[in-house]
């Protein structure tokens, strides 16, 4: 009886449970509906008033506050005490550290008329290390890479963008290995840390080097500092994640054993991390190699100021040559960090023998590196690369001979093209954004907020409208908006087609994952160059580049996302009849939907870093507004405005679509 009695409860409580479920989904379909619809009727009726549009010219009492304390600022930077004992030893201390590394690899060194350590010196050490962190590949594409980039006649543009690299990320590790191992550690510290972490990786590069020339002035100083700042995050998420991914076994028996905190720590937790650490010093690497080549824009020296130059004059041949140089050297420094980490493992399951027979080919390079750095340091021949950059020469004559053959003969084409999607998909979206009422756009995007989110992702969106509208720069931020969900819409279409694809299928996930890997390792800058070619200096080569920016990272969070749908679900799928359409729509996708919305939150920041960035291409909206900012000294205000809204506009997407994912999975 017992068991008859149970059995009907147990299927009466079950069976209504999926049907409430698909009425709460159908019910927030409706709702976002009617909230689209609401706001299209009311913009049809009141276009065009309270847009808070503004000038480019024009200020708004913020910007002239902003302005004057910059002002106030400068006059009082060598009297005033915080500056004199504090932010101005920062800043001396980061300079001597770049001058020091730039003229030992790049510069000028006192009276020498050459750097301490020339090109074949640099080559010599390049080559040597990623021999001894990874293989003997590995070296010779560290010994091509550099090589390739004296041909192209870019040798000391590219020693200063890793003199600027290297320093940001000696600083960066210094700081951030420690805090991540703290954060492993300590869940209280972990919990403090991890918003300000998100708010860092949410907020686009751009953004970092406005606030900064306030207290650091522009120049390399400010450009090191906004880059360790950038680049730091990775490492201490990284480096907590490995601490805390020890097996507690492990540390119990170390304790067990009499050891104490700070041995378990340096004999235990950290030995057995290193692997891991050691990935998270690759994305810090990435990172900086990223807002070095941007923090052109705040002077500093190397790649990234050719390439700033070139795209403000429309010189793609310069700027497709300078961006190679930038991607060669992304390569290269991802291929020896990658080596480094697998060396660790290999060193770890080998141990001795691993060991043996290596170190006298290690004692024989070092030899071999320090007679070419000796060479390089006597001799000017070994100092200043040889040659006049032929080959750049060739790349820059190519590219502009491919670029006036493309808007000869395929203008028609890529001009139909662009005029598409801009008139069918910006256009309306902008008016829809920048024509409407602010309190309505706002209302809208609260509502929409509340509804696929929670109420925790309302709040956090009605104080970013709230403080959108207080910097002045509403109508701006509403025209990036719109270029952004534009671009996103399309990052998605792109990321589901090939990341089903690639889920369904090893052999092409094989084919195409590399390429993604590689293309993941490019700067933003160097995004822009080719479609510079394609479409000209306007808003849309900001967006097309923004989304082959965001699209490998879409793709790839997909693509895991569909394979990880179990086997059993799709043989029962199969079984039942299904074709290849209805298990994709019907099972795979819906199954996959908390991968979807976290691709539609990494691609949301991805494009929106890059569309900002377009802003040197004619994108303008915000982006124009932040470059103006440092090349005009009375739009400084305006553009510090600017850099605040592309990070409220950040966290309002980030705590949205995050919020999302964990409704979606829950």
């Amino acid at each position: 009886m017992t068991v008859a009695i149970e059995k009907p409860e147990k299927t009466g409580t079950a069976e209504p449970a999926a049907p409430a479920k698909e009425a709460r989904k159908v019910s927030r379909s409706m709702v976002v509906g009617a909230i689209l619809v609401v706001w299209l009727v009311l913009f049809a009726v009141l276009r065009g008033k309270h847009t808070l549009s503004l000038a480019a010219a024009d200020l708004t009492d913020l910007h002239r506050w902003i302005n004057d304390l910059n002002d106030s600022i400068g006059a009082n930077r060598n009297s005033n005490p915080l500056f004199l004992y504090f932010f101005n030893e920062i800043r001396l201390v980061i300079d001597n550290l770049v001058t020091f590394i730039q003229q030992l690899v790049s510069q000028p060194s006192g009276v020498r008329p050459v750097p301490e350590i020339g090109w074949l010196g640099v080559v010599g050490i390049a080559g040597y290390i990623s021999w001894a962190v990874g293989n003997w590949r590995v070296a010779l594409l560290a010994v091509a890479g550099f090589t390739f980039m004296g041909l192209q006649g870019l040798w000391q543009e590219s020693m200063d963008t890793l003199a600027l690299t290297v320093s940001a990320v000696f600083v960066a590790l210094v700081f951030a290995i420690p805090l991540g191992v703290w954060a492993g550690l300590s869940d209280r510290f972990n919990g403090f840390v991890t918003p300000f972490l998100d708010l860092m990786q949410t907020m686009p590069t751009f953004v970092y080097l406005a606030p900064l020339t306030l207290f650091f002035q522009i120049g390399p100083a400010s450009a090191t500092i906004a880059t360790l700042i950038y680049a730091a995050p990775p490492t201490i998420r990284i480096t907590a994640h490995a601490i805390r991914s020890v097996p507690e076994t492990t540390v119990e028996a170390a304790d067990s054993l009499g050891a104490t905190r700070r041995q378990s720590l340096m004999k235990v937790l950290l030995p057995m991390s290193k692997r891991t650490v050691v990935m998270g010093v690759n994305q810090t690497i990435m990172a900086a190699l990223a807002m070095v080549t941007i923090a052109a824009l705040i002077d500093a020296p190397g790649l990234g100021k050719t390439v700033v130059q070139a795209l403000q004059t429309l010189d793609v041949g310069t700027a497709f040559n300078a961006g190679l140089a930038i991607v060669v050297m992304a390569i290269v420094l991802d291929r020896v960090t990658t080596a480094a980490s697998a060396r660790e493992e290999a060193a770890r399951l080998s141990k001795n023998r691993f060991i043996t027979w290596r170190r006298p080919l290690l004692a024989a390079g070092g030899a071999v590196t320090a007679v070419l750095v000796y060479l390089s340091h006597t001799y000017q021949w070994a100092a200043e690369f040889p040659g006049e950059g032929s080959t750049g020469s060739t790349i820059r004559s190519t590219a502009d001979s491919v670029t006036t053959w493309v808007q000869d003969n395929l203008s028609g084409v890529t001009n139909a093209f662009r005029d598409a999607i801009t008139n069918s998909l910006l256009n309306p979206f902008q008016a829809l954004l920048t024509d409407s009422p602010w309190w309505l756009v706002g209302a809208a995007l609260i509502a929409l907020a509340v509804v696929l989110g929670g109420w925790r992702a309302g709040v956090t969106t009605t104080v970013c409208v709230g403080l959108l509208v207080g910097t002045g720069v509403w109508s701006d931020a509403m025209t990036t908006l719109a270029s952004t969900l534009v671009a996103t819409v399309l990052v998605m279409l792109l990321g589901i087609v090939f990341g089903v694809w690639m889920g369904r299928s090893m052999m092409v996930d094989r084919l195409i994952r590399p390429t993604l890997d590689a293309a993941q390792v490019m700067p933003p800058f160097v995004y822009l160059v080719p479609f510079l070619a394609l479409f000209g200096a306007t808003r849309f080569t900001a967006i097309v580049a923004a989304i082959v920016y965001a699209a490998p990272v879409a793709m790839k969070i997909i693509a895991d996302g569909v394979r990880n749908v179990p086997a059993t679900t799709v043989e029962a799928a199969t079984s039942a009849g299904c074709n290849t359409w209805q298990i994709i729509t019907k099972v795979q996708l819906p199954m996959a939907r908390g991968a979807l919305t976290l691709a539609t939150n990494q691609g949301l920041i991805y494009v929106l870093s890059m569309v900002v960035v377009g802003g040197l291409v004619g994108a303008g909206a915000l982006g124009y507004d932040v470059v103006a900012g440092f090349s005009q000294g009375q739009l400084f205000g305006k553009g510090l405005a600017a850099g605040l809204a592309i990070v409220l506009l950040g966290v309002m997407f980030d705590r949205i679509t995050q919020a999302a994912a964990r409704r979606t999975s829950a």
